[in-house]
């Protein structure tokens, strides 16, 4: 009887244990390769700085991998996989192709992380580290990137097309979108201000500019010029996601909404009388705030559904899987 209790005990232990070590696994943390890649930030940032000097947009379309990264299936680089003849992966979605950019730049900054500290980076943490560096290169707020996630062996393209919020969705339907990631409204409008940097393809705002009412009249003569109506002529031709300040991280953005000079449908829905109204009036007086929610949007993003511990894998090259 007592040995058979030490027994129950010593299994009860070993539980506990196996318990604590997943969930410390688990754990995101700031200091995760302080000790494995002490020179991580310096390397990504290096690259990042070098590849913004020389296509200012590139920030924002770094920022926008992470986004679109995140939002399926959770923050495992994912997005990165090249298709193949026998793996789809999520590059040729519909929210993706002909769209999301920035892959040579991110094998650049792999490249120099392996030489750094060869197999210890995965992939999808060095796209967290290049959307905080891309942020502050163009003049936004600075944050400690929660780090430790692997990364993922599949991806999903129908859940790309199902989870990345396209711009024709209202506002009930972006916080429900938001939501269904475990993101806040105040998530939601705060992460939006990553708009305040880029560029949109026409095919994207063809609609707004020419059927929609809360618009700005001269603003969408304005879009017109260089977006004809004609669906398949101009698609690609591009606009600034903020006709103020397009290549500089700052509130602008929400100042463009009030005055109904929101790009796409999606950014004009947060202020057009509904529960946003009030956050974005906010924003466009309180650049602090705006910051402070930012940062906070991103770092619950960063925490979507992340692989650790012994799931997934540390990838060599960001397109392939090991």
């Amino acid at each position: 009887m007592a040995s058979s209790s030490s027994s129950m005990v010593l299994m009860l232990v070993a539980y506990v244990l196996v318990v604590t070590i997943r969930s410390s696994n688990a754990q995101l943390t700031t200091n995760f390769y302080s000790k494995s890649c002490p020179n991580l930030d310096s390397t990504v940032k290096s690259v990042v700085q070098s590849a913004i000097k020389k296509e200012a947009r590139m920030g924002a379309s770094l920022l926008r991998l992470f986004f679109h990264d995140c939002f399926v299936n959770g923050c495992d680089g994912s997005i990165l996989l090249d298709d193949t003849s026998s793996f789809t992966g999520e590059k040729n979605a519909i929210p993706n192709k002909g769209s999301i950019r920035g892959f040579e730049v991110i094998d650049q900054i792999k490249s120099a992380v392996e030489k750094a500290c060869p197999n210890v980076v995965s992939c999808a943490d060095i796209l967290a580290v290049t959307a905080r560096d891309s942020v502050v290169t163009l003049g936004g707020p600075t944050w400690n990137v929660k780090l430790g996630r692997r990364d993922a062996t599949k991806a999903s393209q129908s859940a790309a097309n199902n989870n990345i919020p396209p711009p024709t969705l209202n506002l009930s339907a972006l916080i429900s979108s938001f939501k269904n990631q475990g993101l806040s409204t105040t998530d939601m409008v705060a992460l939006s201000g990553a708009h305040t940097i880029g560029q949109a393809r026409c095919t994207s705002f063809r609609t707004r500019i020419y059927n929609e009412s809360n618009i700005n009249a001269s603003f969408a003569k304005t879009r017109q010029a260089n977006c004809p109506r004609t669906n398949n002529t101009g698609d690609n031709n591009l606009a600034p996601l903020d006709l103020q300040t397009p290549t500089s991280f700052d509130n602008k953005y929400y100042n463009n909404l009030v005055n109904q000079k929101g790009l796409l449908h999606s950014d004009q829905q947060l202020f057009s009388g509904g529960s946003t109204n009030a956050l974005v009036q906010t924003y466009t007086t309180n650049p602090t705030r705006f910051n402070a929610d930012f940062v906070t949007a991103m770092i619950n993003m960063g925490d979507i559904k992340p692989l650790t511990g012994s799931n997934g894998q540390i990838r060599k090259n960001c397109r392939k899987t090991n």
